[in-house]
C-alpha cells in the first residue's frame, strides 16, 4: 500500500477541517472537490482490500464533512 498518498488525503482532509473552522464554506467545499477527486483517482487504479477499505474510511468523512460544509452556508 503507497502510505504517501494517503498521507495527502490526509493532510487535504484537514485542510478542510481548518476551512470550516473559520467558517470559510466556498474555500472549504473547493478543496473538498480536489480531495474528492483524488481519492476517485486512487480508487480507479487499486485493487488491493487493504486499500479498499482506506478509501472507504475516507468516503464517509469527507461525506460528514460535505454536510457539515452544507450547514455553514
Amino acid at each position: 500500500m503507497d502510505v504517501t498518498k494517503f498521507d495527502e488525503l490526509k493532510n487535504g482532509v484537514q485542510e478542510i477541517i481548518d476551512l470550516i473552522a473559520v467558517k470559510n464554506a466556498k474555500e472549504a467545499n473547493n478543496k473538498l472537490v480536489e480531495v474528492s477527486e483524488e481519492l476517485d483517482e486512487i480508487l480507479d487504479h487499486t485493487d488491493e482490500d487493504e486499500e479498499l477499505r482506506e478509501i472507504s474510511k475516507f468516503q464517509v468523512l469527507l461525506n460528514q464533512l460535505q454536510q457539515k460544509i452544507v450547514s455553514l452556508q
